[in-house]
């Protein structure tokens, strides 16, 4: 199971950290990633972590944003600065592995106000 937190509200320029608590699996050997979604388009990535803490992001966010993992948590977090009202949507977290198996968090709302 995955529980994910810390949306909410900022204007343009603030920050929000998201977490993602995971259950149910040996979360260090899993690879995790965040996607976002607006009501108009698909889920996107937006970055992702593999098991050696190798992170990668799309270019959007690049620079702004930063993944990260506490093994010793089962935690996974989404660090946000310079949000743009462009960043509105709904985040999810997203647990996988190599042999098919993956888990979605609920998701947590993200409005950034102009």
């Amino acid at each position: 199971q995955l529980q994910a937190s810390g949306g909410g509200l900022v204007q343009a320029g603030g920050s929000l950290r998201l977490s993602c608590t995971v259950s149910g699996t040996i979360f260090r050997h899993m690879k995790l990633a965040w996607y976002r979604q607006t009501p108009l388009n698909a889920r996107d990535l937006v970055a992702n972590i593999n098991t050696a803490s190798t992170a990668s992001y799309v270019d959007s966010v690049e620079g702004r944003f930063t993944i990260s993992r506490d093994n010793t948590k089962n935690m996974m977090f989404l660090q946000m600065n310079d949000l743009k009202p462009e960043d509105t949507a709904v985040y999810y977290c997203h647990v996988y592995d190599d042999l098919g198996s993956e888990y979605w968090g609920l998701g947590t709302l993200v409005t950034v106000s102009s």
